[in-house]
């Protein structure tokens, strides 16, 4: 009966080891909580973006990974490149931006 518990036991702790590894980040993934406020990031950098008057016409794409916040897309001046990633960078929660945009 005690072999019994023991090897219950010794599964019990092989299931959750594995069920914690399945939420841990690694460096090309994120966990579940860092997915979740990635896209509470993104929402935010969009909005932000989409309210800033001298920005909201163009298409600006943005993606978040670990709170770096990559932004790609055209816009119609160097002044929109820089003000896209001063907004972007403005947002709490964001630790960089990498300004991908290109001017057309």
């Amino acid at each position: 009966m005690a072999t019994r518990h023991r090897l219950l036991g010794f599964m019990v702790c092989i299931v959750l080891i594995v069920a914690f590894q399945g939420c841990a980040s690694t460096q090309k993934r994120e966990s579940t909580g860092e997915f979740i406020d990635d896209s509470t990031i993104t929402a935010k950098v969009k909005t932000a973006i989409f309210n800033d008057p001298a920005l909201k016409v163009f298409q600006i794409n943005v993606e978040t990974f670990k709170g770096i916040v990559q932004l790609s897309g055209f816009v119609d001046s160097a002044r929109s490149v820089g003000r896209a990633g001063e907004v972007a960078a403005g947002v709490s929660g964001v630790q960089s931006v990498k300004n991908n945009l290109i001017v057309k």
